[in-house]
């Protein structure tokens, strides 16, 4: 008797929770008792997990909960995660900026940072477990530079079956191929993954055009300048990751990736200067390539964790190699000359750049009782950077020769504290930097220079959750960022009508952040707004000035920036089949420098706005619009102004488990460029610019997933994560 009572409470709950299948209309519930007059079918209970989480330090979004996850590629996901906005050409921004990393299982991932477009838009979402927007780093992260952190944490498990593989193709109207394949293994105790993807990039695809009307306050001369060029080429980029369980306390994990691409950039221009009165005073064409530009980038890295008898104490070991070499080689060949103002009627420049870095670090974390938890580390960085430069001028002009060698080392040392009791969640920490700094030059060419620095790194955040579905967060954090080798390098490079320089006396700077963020997670509704306001002094900047009708360019720490902004997301489903997403961050800027007396600043918006449908016959529709309305200033003397753009996709899903899928897209089908405008309000000279990217493009792409994933390669908890540089060498078009 008190079995089949317990039975009918079972049965009560889930008629309550769920569907009864078949007639149900004789179906009668009496004193905790259910009768019937005929055999029910099956019960379905329907269910959603919560897609969205927030917690002290980040949002995260459940990409396994999401049905689309199973035929969309992460770069879809991207789209719906809050705080993270994705245009038509792929261009990720985090909290409406580009100042942020990449992560992938809690650490710093060098190859997905530098290449997220490529890899994100391939790799399938079924790989994934959750996304984690950062938003504010603990004492552990705070120094390292950026304004939040993209954590893309994998699926993982215990047991595994067989292998797994993914293969995605793509190709758009423009000649872009696009491939990606992943395997996954294992051996024993032993869990092995490996990647690889190759981009192509034609010269239709990156066809862009420009024009300049610029005019020099002290001469009162207009230079008027057009550009048409291209980039074409490939990347190749891939990694293989290792992990290996020793026992159940200690565990062994690996990895060694990177990526490598080569581009030939091409184009003409023409350069023609007027006076006031708008006589030709001189004018040339310029055909320009780069037949030896290079770039490539390959990091290791090795971590032993160690778990201890006690419940969530961890303590991890790391060591991570960091390896980047640049080649680029430029020609110019001038004709058309009319009284120019240089003798030389070619010019070649040659740079080769070096960075190397090793890091060392130690992450203990230790609960200290119930809701209490400590973490401390230290780490050591040693980072060098090595240039070269030559610039010769068909044997008119003496050849320019200039090499010049940077060493930063960090030694840095924090300490996080954790707590969660009740609806309240606090975490409080300081961190503190001394770095060294030196710079030499192997030609002979100035004097060796060194900057001693200490700095420290204050955090803080508060949590309450009011309710199941709302929360609360106040922070502070405090980041900062050091010079990269292209800032610091002080070859002098010329071309007609410019003439730049690094600077190597530059040092770090700090940026403060406050922010205020409210959330409310519902079934059909997720809302977050989220003010914010960020300031800093004695920021990296660059300084134009004008002598004549010559620009030079140069860096120094003398920025003043003020933001505030008001961050918004939205995720509405109205229906089961269709899903509204708002997303947009609403700010304005103030830059300043107060040698010059120079003050720039602006409103904007950048927002993205989505609808994804599900039709019939397993067709889904997504449509989207995203773009910036306003004016913001790029710098002291640069404004921006407003731009925008439009995607559409539709796709449908083939085989068991929905392995194959295959989806058509287009980008700014009825625009053929995408047109953005700027123009400088401050200095020596008045610009007005714009320019030309493609846009109209149609795709196809079709994934293909085999095997059974139920593990994969596991990865430690806490690893290395250096973010702290501004300037240094980075892929560029």
């Amino acid at each position: 008797m008190k079995y089949g009572k317990l039975i009918c409470l079972s049965l009560l709950m889930a008629v309550k929770a769920g569907t009864v299948m078949g007639q149900t209309d004789s179906l009668r519930v009496e004193n905790d008792s259910i009768t019937w007059d005929q055999e029910l079918e099956g019960i379905e209970v329907k269910a959603q997990r919560q897609l969205i989480k927030q917690e002290i330090d980040r949002i995260g979004y459940d990409v396994q909960a999401d049905e689309e996850s199973k035929t969309q590629t992460v770069m879809d996901m991207l789209r719906k995660v809050p705080m993270v906005t994705v245009d038509g050409d792929d261009n990720i921004k985090v909290k409406g900026n580009s100042n942020f990393k990449i992560y992938k299982n809690g650490h710093y991932d060098p190859n997905l940072s530098k290449n997220a477009k490529e890899i994100f838009k391939s790799m399938p979402a079924s790989m994934v477990k959750r996304i984690e927007v950062i938003t504010d780093p603990g004492a552990r992260e705070d120094a390292e530079g950026v304004d939040a952190i993209l954590n893309i944490v994998m699926v993982d498990g215990s047991k595994f079956d067989g292998v797994t593989g993914v293969f995605n193709l793509y190709y758009n109207s423009l000649n872009h191929p696009n491939l990606y394949t992943s395997l996954t293994g294992q051996i024993g105790k032993l869990l092995l993954s490996g990647n690889y993807g190759y981009g192509g990039m034609s010269s239709r695809e990156t066809e862009n055009k420009g024009d300049v009307e610029r005019t020099f306050l002290q001469t009162g001369n207009r230079l008027l300048s057009h550009r048409e060029g291209s980039n074409p080429g490939g990347i190749h980029f891939g990694d293989i990751n290792a992990s290996y369980d020793i026992d159940s306390l200690n565990l062994l994990s690996a990895s060694f990736g990177g990526y490598f691409y080569k581009l030939n950039v091409k184009g003409d221009g023409r350069e023609s200067l007027y006076d006031a009165t708008n006589t030709p005073l001189y004018s040339y064409n310029n055909h320009y390539w780069m037949p030896g530009y290079s770039h490539q980038s390959w990091n290791g890295r090795l971590d032993f964790e160690h778990k201890t008898r006690r419940k969530g104490e961890l303590l991890t070991l790391s060591y991570m190699l960091a390896l980047t070499r640049q080649h680029t080689d430029q020609e110019n060949e001038y004709t058309d000359l009319i009284d120019a103002p240089f003798p030389y009627t070619n010019s070649l420049q040659k740079e080769r750049e070096r960075f190397t870095e090793h890091t060392f670090q130690i992450d203990w974390l230790r609960p200290l009782g119930k809701g209490h938890q400590l973490e401390i580390g230290a780490k050591y960085i040693d980072r060098n950077n090595n240039s070269h430069n030559t610039q010769s001028y068909g044997g008119v002009l003496p050849e320019a020769n200039s090499e010049f060698e940077h060493t930063t080392r960090v030694m840095a040392g924090y300490a996080d504290y954790i707590y969660n009791k009740d609806k309240w969640s606090a975490r409080a920490g300081l961190r503190y930097e001394f770095s060294y700094m030196r710079g030499c030059y192997p030609d002979g060419s100035g004097e060796t220079f060194r900057h001693r620095l200490s700095d420290w790194v204050p955090q803080a955040s508060l949590k309450y959750q009011i309710t199941d579905a709302q929360s609360l967060k106040l922070n502070y954090t405090t980041s900062i960022n050091r010079p990269g080798i292209s800032y610091l390098n002080p070859a002098v490079i010329v071309s007609p009508t410019i003439i730049q320089s690094g600077n190597p006396e530059l040092t770090s700077s700090h940026s403060q952040r406050i922010s205020l963020a409210y959330m409310y997670v519902g079934k059909q509704l997720t809302l977050q707004l989220a003010p914010g306001y960020q300031f800093s002094n004695g920021g990296i900047a660059s300084i134009q000035t004008a002598e004549g009708d010559i620009r030079y360019l140069t860096y120094d720490n003398i920025q003043r920036y003020r933001r505030a902004t008001f961050e918004q997301y939205v995720q509405w489903r109205p229906f089961e089949t269709t899903t509204l997403v708002f997303n947009n961050t609403a700010r304005y800027e103030h830059y300043e420098n107060p040698n010059l007396g120079y003050r720039n600043f602006g409103w904007s918006d950048n927002y993205y706005v989505s609808l994804t449908q599900k039709l019939p016959w397993r067709l889904q529709l997504s449509l989207s619009a995203y773009g910036k309305i306003g004016h913001n200033p790029s710098n002291v003397y640069y404004m921006q102004h407003s731009w925008y753009g439009y995607y559409a996709s539709l796709q449908r899903s083939f085989l068991k488990d929905d392995r194959l899928t295959v989806r058509l897209m287009t980008n700014d089908p009825f625009d053929r460029y995408t047109k953005y405008c700027d123009e400088a309000v401050n200095g020596d000279f008045r610009d007005l610019g714009t320019s030309y990217n493609r846009g109209r493009q149609f795709a196809i792409s079709v994934s293909f997933r085999f095997g059974s994933l139920k593990a994969s390669v596991k990865k430690a908890e806490r690893t290395i994560e250096n973010d702290d540089v501004v300037g240094g060498i980075t892929k560029g078009n």
